[in-house]
């Protein structure tokens, strides 16, 4: 039977069975395309509907296969699929806005989760707790109540990036008695103030925001614009002892200065959800950090956010069964005249 849902990768694992849940009609394959075509090139596969996780699509990838209408993530972020060849063959590309789903809440939960983590040094913490108490441990009275953490209460978050997970999270910084300013496009001083920001400033303005805050939060999407805006004058505009968190995209930072940075004493420490390349090898020297904080790719991995995203996702994949127009296309202005889908309905 041919899918009508076709999984790009085995990443994400839940989406299948939150997915499964949402619409059990919904026939649904799940591989490696990837792996696939590099121990065949010539292999093809067929689904309406394809979900790219975290699988780099193109051209050449859509044109292996049949019957595809409809490039559908899990999620926001499209950087890795090629929109402009969707287009060209009559493909609609869509994703799930974040505002819909609590995901950008869920990631902005995990940013906080990472804030008090990194300033009472839990991983450290842990690590000393599990050895002293192990065979051999020779914990003494003087461990306890060591080391001094560093509050949430009087320190400046910046957050870079105002979109949903940015707003999100400023929401949430602030009943932690922390002031809050904020780097964006487009800045919207009304917004600002009624998100009770301290300040809010274009992206002219970041190493600014850099040297005044003590933790600074990448809440901004990937671009030509973006990538590695944390670079090494970046980090050695941040102010000494800061902490840096990441729920971007990985292609944010540069890991070397970063690696540096950390190296130099100037950053305390960071707090990483998302990496270059992803799955990050495990002989990356950035797990062998005791001060970054590293998990893979979860931030917005939630119950909360993955039942709503799968409700979207089939109100989505049902527009295009039935030759209607998928929900949240973001090429359909450019598509609709010759949209694959139209010799379904």
């Amino acid at each position: 039977m041919t899918p009508s849902v076709l999984l790009a990768d085995r990443t994400f694992p839940d989406t299948a069975r939150y997915l499964r849940e949402a619409r059990p009609d919904f026939v649904l394959a799940v591989d490696d395309l990837a792996a696939g075509l590099a121990a065949d090139p010539g292999r093809r596969w067929a689904a309406p509907v394809l979900v790219p996780l975290m699988t780099r699509v193109d051209g050449a990838l859509m044109d292996r296969i049949d019957g595809l209408r409809l490039i559908q993530q899990w999620g926001a972020g499209l950087e890795g699929v090629d929109i402009e060849a969707a287009t060209a063959r009559g493909i609609a590309v869509g994703n799930v806005p974040s505002t819909l789903t609590g995901n950008a809440e869920s990631v902005a939960e995990w940013c906080v989760m990472a804030a008090l983590a990194l300033g009472r040094d839990l991983l450290r913490l842990l690590a000393r707790m599990r050895a002293a108490g192990g065979a051999g441990g020779n914990a003494t009275i003087a461990d306890w109540g060591a080391p001094t953490g560093q509050a949430l209460l009087g320190r400046t978050a910046g957050i870079v990036g105002l979109g949903g997970i940015g707003k999100a999270l400023a929401a949430r910084l602030r009943p932690f008695g922390m002031r809050v300013v904020a780097a964006t496009r487009t800045p919207d001083p009304a917004a600002a103030a009624a998100l009770g920001l301290a300040g809010v400033t274009g992206m002219d303005g970041f190493a600014r925001l850099l040297g005044e805050s003590d933790y600074v939060f990448l809440c901004l999407p990937l671009g030509p614009a973006t990538r590695h805006v944390m670079d090494a004058a970046a980090f050695a505009a941040m102010k000494p002892g800061a902490f840096l968190v990441n729920v971007g995209r990985g292609g944010l930072v540069d890991q070397d200065a970063l690696l540096a940075a950390l190296e130099a004493g100037r950053l305390a420490g960071a707090a990483l959800d998302v990496f270059t390349p992803e799955p990050l090898p495990a002989a990356s020297p950035l797990l062998a950090r005791p001060e970054i904080l590293a998990t893979p790719h979860i931030a917005g991995v939630t119950d909360w956010s993955y039942t709503r995203a799968a409700g979207e996702m089939a109100r989505a994949i049902d527009a295009c069964l039935a030759g209607a127009a998928p929900t949240h296309a973001v090429n359909w202005a450019a598509v609709r005249g010759r949209w694959r889908g139209d010799a379904a309905g």
